[in-house]
């Protein structure tokens, strides 16, 4: 019978061209290194979307199986799975291992093949699950672990320039899907239609103006009337009415980065309960981005916008925090949770961190100016305060449309 192997380097093809140059990736990793030093790992073993893809510019499709980057003072090594075949290596940063689904744990096995046993091994306590771990355990018999989310997370959140570069392009394609929606909104029209309106014109975007791409996972959540008491509530076939009150939210993705526009939109006309909330939503985003300039904690943000809400007795109608970091993130993998616009967050933002403004106001079915209210931009922390790169409109005088 001929003998099967656990793992093996299929490079097929010719190496494409990644998101970003590979001084970029040299950057990160030379980054992470040093993290490696400062916390005396020996390798480090990560399997969240988000550092892989960080690291590498591989961002993979998991389907149930796991994956891995793991990094060493001279290595640099994907772990992936024969389904994917020689796509992984093609779209990364460094060497490849396929990985064979023969016997099972030839995943550890092959990542045992960079680490080596008996070494210190970092790892991702936000993401390796408890089963998982115990393999890790098992299989490369670390002379100890350590957990590398926070140091990773907080190499995240500061932005290089090729970064900034790539986050300014998904806003500005994020705007083109807004005005795409906003063009499709009418009564009658169903949700569903307006967001994949929106979805077919950001696509065609990403494509004209990152032509080396892979292209995945762009979406819409565009809500009406009660569908819009929740941020990421799913799209549906609900039609629009006169004076419905929408929600649009664009969700460009290019290589793994997310960016978004968010904006209150009214179908025809817009009532005076809705409006009063409406403004209001709107001066505490004005407030919210005037905040967001070095030396100010997410914290102290975060409660001086409380204030403008409780002077006019809406803070109780306040859902969740004001706002996020952007980078590698999607909504079902990552998060720099270290930068958000929260009262327990007391990170101070620094220039090249790139933030969310994004307060939102829910009032109860059955209430006057009933619906969810929410505005969001993207702001570039800067030397001496912000760049707000979202460049679609914000309030009434341009969002009550149809």
């Amino acid at each position: 019978m001929t003998s099967r192997p656990e793992f093996y380097r299929f490079h097929n093809g010719e190496k494409a061209a990644l998101q970003f140059a590979d001084a970029e990736y040299a950057n990160r990793v030379a980054g992470l290194r040093k993290i490696l030093v400062d916390t005396g790992v020996d390798a480090a073993v990560f399997s969240s979307m988000h550092n892989i893809s960080y690291y590498s510019g591989f961002t993979y499709c998991a389907f149930g199986r796991p994956y891995a980057l793991v990094v060493t003072a001279t290595e640099c090594v994907t772990i992936s799975a024969g389904i994917d075949a020689g796509q992984p290596w093609r779209r990364c940063y460094g060497d490849n291992i396929t990985y064979t689904d023969w016997q099972r744990d030839n995943y550890w096995r092959a990542i045992l093949s960079v680490t080596g046993a008996g070494k210190v091994i970092g790892y991702e306590s936000d993401h390796l699950s408890l089963l998982q771990k115990s393999k890790l355990d098992s299989f490369l018999s670390p002379a100890a672990t350590k957990d590398l989310y926070e140091p990773t997370m907080r190499q995240r959140m500061h932005k290089s320039a090729a970064e900034l570069e790539m986050i300014r392009a998904g806003a500005a394609v994020a705007d083109v899907g807004g005005y795409a929606i906003r063009d499709a909104v009418k009564e009658g029209a169903r949700e569903i239609d307006v967001a994949m309106a929106g979805r077919d014109a950001m696509e065609l975007e990403i494509a004209k103006r990152f032509p080396d791409a892979e292209y995945r996972d762009t979406w819409v959540w565009f809500q009406s009337g009660i569908n819009t008491d929740g941020a990421h509530n799913p799209v549906t076939a609900r039609r629009l009415q006169r004076g419905d009150i929408l929600s649009l939210n664009t969700f460009p993705m290019i290589s793994g980065y997310y960016t978004a526009l968010e904006r209150t939109m009214f179908v025809g006309e817009v009532d005076d309960a809705s409006l009063k909330y409406w403004e209001a939503n709107v001066g505490a985003h004005e407030l919210g981005i005037s905040l967001l300039k070095p030396g100010a904690s997410c914290a102290e943000v975060t409660h001086q916008i409380n204030e403008f809400f409780a002077e006019r007795d809406m803070l109780q109608y306040r859902t969740f925090g004001y706002g996020h970091s952007f980078g590698v993130l999607s909504h079902y993998y990552g998060r720099e949770a270290g930068l958000e616009l929260r009262e327990d967050i007391d990170t101070v933002l620094e220039p090249g961190m790139v933030i969310s403004m994004e307060p939102m106001l829910t009032i109860a079915d059955g209430q006057p100016g009933a619906g969810g209210y929410r505005e969001h931009d993207i702001l570039i922390i800067t030397e001496d305060g912000n760049e707000n790169i979202t460049g679609y409109p914000y309030g009434p005088d341009f969002n009550v449309v149809g």
